[in-house]
């Protein structure tokens, strides 16, 4: 089927909500089949199955993945440098949530240009752990740095841009397609968050078979039940030692002879993403019920 900008208004057939389990029945980013009905509307016949979801669990249940974007071939974590202040550990569940899925990840770093105001700490400081295992893009709207460069990483691909409030997602789509602008708010002085601006998820075509996702900012991620044997996979740091302890089911936590350990002892895994991994394995959002 060829692009269009036609605008459709489409509902989903009965017998597609009846299959609904634990998941979004459509979702942005979907592959679907229409029959076309007059006046521009539409009725959803059949959904492609999906290579991948970034999801996260819905609000007030465990049960139900709310689909953020359906089918994306990278997703890029937006984090600023400074205004609002980067909450590294709300990144480690992003970056889980990406992981579970195998999507391939970037990190975008905005508002280089409040680089160390306040005495902020210097961005490249903060996100070094980071450096250490994904593609990094420093950049300022303000300035254009590091604009080109994030601009070539999106060519060809289905993008989503994720992140909390008030980092500047809308505003970096805004610079990457000036043909349609996007509400921005700035960040909240009494709490130091971000306002959201984008309320739903919205597939943007930019050009060159390039699409980007604007998501709503979110202040707080309630992650899919990850069960406990796969969050060590999870942290792509670890990768390289799993397996490699004198207990098979080590946690990494307490155990004695743990390769995982030795690691971040010798600074071959950075100890900040070692201490996440540990509060989230000791806290309750994953699933430490066995495996059947």
């Amino acid at each position: 089927m060829a692009e269009t900008d036609e605008v459709v208004i489409a509902t989903v057939r009965g017998q597609l909500k009846r299959r609904r389990r634990g998941a979004d029945v459509v979702a942005v980013g979907d592959r679907v089949w229409l029959t076309r009905l007059p006046d521009n509307e539409a009725v959803i016949d059949y959904v492609a199955p999906r290579t991948r979801t970034l999801g996260r669990t819905a609000r007030h249940t465990r049960d139900v993945v709310q689909v953020i974007l359906a089918n994306p071939d990278q997703v890029m974590f937006v984090f600023a440098a400074h205004r609002p202040e980067p909450h590294l550990r709300m990144l480690d569940r992003f970056i889980i949530l990406a992981e579970l899925q195998d999507i391939p990840i970037h990190l975008v770093v905005t508002k280089l240009d409040l680089d160390g105001l306040d005495g902020a700490p210097l961005a490249r400081d903060v996100f070094a752990e980071y450096a250490r295992s994904f593609p990094m893009h420093y950049v300022s709207i303000r300035t254009g740095e590091g604009m080109e460069e994030l601009g070539h990483a999106l060519v060809g691909k289905v993008s989503a841009m994720a992140g909390p409030s008030g980092v500047g997602k809308s505003s970096l789509l805004n610079v990457l397609d000036p043909g349609e602008q996007r509400d921005t708010a700035e960040v909240s002085i009494a709490t130091g968050k971000g306002r959201h601006t984008t309320v739903g998820t919205r597939l943007h075509s930019i050009g060159n078979g390039t699409f980007v996702a604007d998501t709503p900012g979110m202040r707080a991620i309630t992650m899919v039940a990850v069960p406990a044997e796969q969050l060590d996979w999870s942290f792509r740091e670890f990768r390289p030692y799993l397996g490699q302890c004198f207990y098979q089911d080590c946690t990494h936590v307490h155990e004695p002879d743990c390769a995982v350990r030795d690691a971040v002892a010798k600074a071959a895994i950075p100890v900040g993403r070692y201490q996440s991994y540990v509060a989230l394995r000791q806290g309750d959002e994953i699933d430490n019920s066995p495996v059947r």
